[in-house]
């Protein structure tokens, strides 16, 4: 089972996101596991996007995130690779997630939209949009969800993505060496796993 939340308009079918998640589970399951057996099959699912991210959480603790803007036309390919690389986040190097963890976390997939140049930032929805700030080599992101879980105005949801991204200062997202562009997500997630009794 599984819960959605959708930024964007909706692009998978219901019984394609339950496939994906069940699929994003398997491969972790085989990458925990060292890739020993055969890998598990991918399901078909057709469409293009615009990047997708794979998110894993004990809770609402953060456990794995990460993502590709790279247009997607095989998205379960994508995924398998992206799953390797949330399991892998770098934030979580000396506490990476185990195979025996993975029953307790639950696992969520954002699928993106083309990113678009935002003439005037400040007009982004926060909760709507999700936004990458890029300035020559330095780049950051952040999905939708994060400036409505934490509150934010549009003008902080930018000049967070700058400092806490993609190492710019706080302004600088207003200056014309700056561009960021701005993105809808389509975000489902398993449902979380029972509690264990005390």
């Amino acid at each position: 089972m599984f819960e959605g939340h959708v930024a964007g308009a909706s692009a998978v079918a219901a019984d394609h996101r339950s496939a994906l998640l069940t699929f994003v589970r398997a491969v972790a399951r085989w990458i925990l596991t060292g890739r020993s057996d055969t890998p598990p099959p991918r399901p078909r699912v057709e469409g293009r996007f615009g990047g997708a991210f794979v998110s894993f959480y004990a809770g609402k603790l953060l456990r794995g995130c990460v993502g590709s803007f790279a247009a997607i036309t095989d998205l379960a390919a994508a995924l398998e690779d992206i799953t390797g690389a949330s399991l892998a986040d770098p934030r979580f190097e000396t506490s990476p997630v185990t195979l025996t963890e993975l029953a307790e976390l639950t696992i969520e997939v954002s699928l993106l939209s083309d990113p678009v140049r935002a003439e005037n930032p400040l007009t982004l929805i926060p909760g709507r949009h999700g936004i990458v700030v890029r300035r020559g080599a330095q780049s950051g992101c952040f999905l939708p969800k994060v400036a409505e879980e934490r509150g934010w105005s549009a003008e902080e949801f930018l000049s967070r993505c700058c400092t806490m991204k993609a190492g710019l200062p706080a302004d600088a997202w207003r200056q014309s060496d700056t561009h960021v562009y701005v993105f809808h997500a389509e975000v489902f997630r398993e449902s979380p796993p029972p509690l264990r009794p005390a």
